[in-house]
């Protein structure tokens, strides 16, 4: 009896705490519910309810973490395609052009109804079964694309009429697409890298994705791999369960890959592997980056801790946190973070803690200094709170500048040209640029007037207008310009001295509007830095041994 009482005695405070808090936000609750009413009776102009409680709600989330979201029912079915890389529709990626004012193809799967039934990219959406998809004008971005990208949207077997203007074509085409079920390849490429080095490239975490990689792992035994490669740079990840099977596909059954722990007892789960693994003993290497985050660093976190796979490249994001989807009135979902996720050493890899912030209103990022050692079941020290550090680090940036090319109309006017006055190019597995052809892109893209904006433009054009408002000198205005110039980046010099590097991404580039994202990848292999970093390790198999051990 006595036990009983201490135990109830703990468990006071507690329940206290709890009824005080719940008190607290039914009063909360109850001022927005009459602030909102008072407001929509009275206010001179009339309300959008679902906008301005729609701005509230997301206002409230942005608080908390930027995992945890708010999807309308409009919205819900984007948040299913992320999951199972499933929807209904032309089976093409759109993009705003700012030249035309309108959306034009950016990306066609290949395969799928928009490719086998003529877009090409390129191709600038004037109407949509009939219906003008509009300007942009002023609308938001993301607004005016979500509404072309939901017109081109339907249900399998219905027939998308698309009125298109094509580069080189003095007429308007009109292509009728037969809308079907498309299924986003979570493996879009896999081969051979070098001799007896199997390369599998993963993109996201959506669902049966690890038979995907399976099949993968399969082909390129088959071709004669007795080393692997799993590429996860740039996987922001996707389904937890699905990156414990492709752990499983290299680990034992029996293993346990993943704690989540959270605050109620529902959120506490753990996975271990299921089955029978595909290969126990074959070479890995895993190559990450710093935008390889959530599941993938769940595989590459997990295979480092037991010891199963060398990870190469550069450190990872650091997404520790596990988001679960909650059903709202109205089929709105709300997807929500409720626990922390652990690897097998025990450690999180979560980077910031958002329930702190700094002055400025950023999450706090623990420093190195302070983060815990752990230790991979060889007895490796591996440590929690920033990512996965790689045992093998390889860099591979990009200048500010080339990428700022690169994500330009004027960088895609290039390639739209390039590819009216070449019928054909050389397979992707060979293409790449002459010298004179790399000469000819410097020239296009000076000469287009291209001007990036970055960060030190933009600095600059708001001092500009805080200079005009409060009538500054002439003097002032004219030092202001001389700044604007001499941080004005020289184009051609920049490019001309990046040829390498810039000819490679272009190179790459051309090679996925003749052999799709595919052949793009393919190319892109051929000048990877941190891909000949992961075959230099598996090439030497005693220094292969020795990171592990």
């Amino acid at each position: 009896m006595k036990k009983i009482v201490f135990s109830l005695l703990l468990l006071l405070p507690a329940t206290i705490l709890w009824a005080q808090n719940l008190s607290n936000t039914s009063q909360q609750l109850k001022i927005f519910n009459q602030l909102y009413k008072t407001l929509d009776l009275y206010y001179v102009d009339t309300l959008d309810a679902e906008k301005n409680i729609g701005t509230a709600i997301n206002a409230m989330l942005e608080e908390l973490d930027p995992y945890t979201e708010y999807y309308t029912a409009k919205a819900a079915r984007d948040l299913n395609t992320i999951t199972t890389g499933k929807y209904a529709g032309i089976g093409a990626l759109i993009h705003y052009y700012k030249a035309e004012d309108r959306c034009v193809i950016y990306q066609l799967y290949e395969g799928k109804p928009a490719h086998l039934g003529g877009l090409k990219v390129g191709d600038v959406l004037l109407e949509i079964d009939g219906k003008d998809t509009g300007l942009r004008g002023n609308r938001d971005i993301n607004d005016y694309t979500g509404s072309v990208s939901n017109a081109l949207r339907g249900d399998p077997g219905t027939v998308a009429r698309i009125k298109v203007k094509r580069q080189g074509s003095p007429d308007t085409l009109t292509i009728n697409i037969t809308r079907a079920s498309v299924q986003m390849p979570a493996v879009p490429y896999s081969g051979m890298v070098a001799p007896e080095v199997g390369y599998i490239y993963l993109n996201s975490f959506t669902s049966d994705c690890s038979q995907e990689v399976k099949q993968a792992l399969r082909s390129v035994k088959d071709k004669g791999a007795r080393s692997v490669i799993l590429d996860l740079r740039n996987n922001g990840g996707g389904l937890a369960n699905e990156a414990v099977k492709i752990v499983n596909l290299f680990v034992e059954k029996g293993k346990l890959i993943l704690k989540m722990k959270g605050k109620f007892s529902e959120a506490n789960t753990s996975y271990a592997t299921q089955s029978a693994p595909e290969d126990l003993t074959i070479p890995l290497v895993v190559l990450v980056n710093g935008n390889s985050a959530s599941s993938s660093e769940i595989v590459c976190g997990s295979l480092q801790d037991l010891d199963r796979a060398v990870i190469v490249g550069e450190r990872t994001f650091g997404k520790g946190l596990v988001q679960q989807p909650h059903e709202m009135p109205g089929d709105g979902v709300l997807k929500l973070t409720t626990s922390h996720y652990y690897i097998p050493s025990g450690r999180c890899i979560q980077a910031l803690d958002y329930s702190h912030r700094t002055d400025n209103g950023e999450a706090y990022r623990m420093p190195d200094s302070l983060t815990n050692v752990f230790y991979t079941e060889a007895g490796r020290p591996v440590r929690d709170g920033g990512g996965i550090t790689p045992d093998v680090t390889a860099l591979d940036s990009i200048p500010t500048l080339l990428a700022y090319v690169r994500n330009s109309d004027e960088y895609f006017d290039y390639i739209n040209q390039f590819c009216l006055d070449h019928a054909t190019i050389a397979p992707a597995s060979e293409f790449a640029l002459t010298d004179e052809q790399y000469a000819g892109f410097v020239d296009y893209i000076v000469e287009s007037g291209f001007t990036p904006e970055n960060r030190s433009k933009k600095v600059v054009d708001q001092l500009r207008k805080i200079l005009k408002a409060d009538d500054a000198s002439p003097e002032a205005m004219a030092n202001l310009d001389a700044l604007e110039q001499s941080i004005k980046p020289d184009i051609r010099k920049v490019l001309t001295q990046q040829q390498p590097l810039m000819s490679h991404f272009l190179a790459s580039d051309i090679c996925e509007r003749y052999y799709l994202y595919a052949g793009a990848l393919q190319n892109a292999l051929l000048h990877d830095k941190q891909l000949d970093a992961a075959i230099q390790v598996l090439h030497d198999t005693a220094r292969y041994q020795k990171i592990l051990k």
